[in-house]
């Protein structure tokens, strides 16, 4: 179990992370749309923590000053360990600066951080497909690149629960 602070897309990307996501599934490779409890959201983590106290977390958040809306373009497929295939964000200095502020807030609450999300290792990106098998990631591919780039707007940010799903809005953008 994870608890993840993430941006959310604005209503026109969010629609167009979902479509990708059902663009793979017609296709037969599983997306975030049917993994695990099919609760998932399009979004961009900053950070994600293996424990936590909700309370101070969430108070570190609020303490942030509110950020303007992220613009991020999205023009590539990546790929994790174990067929995690994702969209390639550019990054601002600010993007880096922002995650930076978000990771050193929750940190000082004692919250355990994944090490995948320490600034300076930390790779923006939006999930599509958890766990795309080899066979799969040519036809993957070739469907998201039918549809790149994508130029999105992450208007809201939310403290996402990955066993849940449950998704609780955070009152700014950090």
């Amino acid at each position: 179990m994870a608890l993840a602070v993430c941006l959310l897309f604005d209503r026109r990307s969010e629609r167009a992370v979902r479509a990708l996501w059902d663009r793979l599934e017609q296709h037969g490779v599983p997306s975030l749309a049917s993994h695990t409890h099919r609760r998932h959201v399009p979004h961009l983590s900053y950070a994600v923590l293996r424990s936590w106290d909700l309370a101070a977390v969430t108070a570190a958040l609020a303490a942030l000053d509110d950020g303007s809306p992220v613009q991020a373009n999205f023009d590539g497929v990546g790929l994790f360990r174990r067929g995690r295939t994702w969209l390639v964000a550019g990054v601002s200095a600010e993007l880096m600066a922002r995650q930076q502020r978000v990771v050193e807030a929750v940190t000082a609450t004692g919250a355990d951080l994944h090490k995948h999300y320490r600034p300076g290792i930390w790779l923006p990106h939006c999930s599509l497909a958890p766990r795309a098998r080899l066979a799969e990631l040519p036809v993957a591919v070739a469907a998201v690149f039918d549809v790149l780039p994508l130029q999105a707007t992450l208007d809201r940010a939310a403290l996402v629960n990955s066993a849940t799903g449950e998704v609780s809005p955070l009152p700014s953008l950090p």
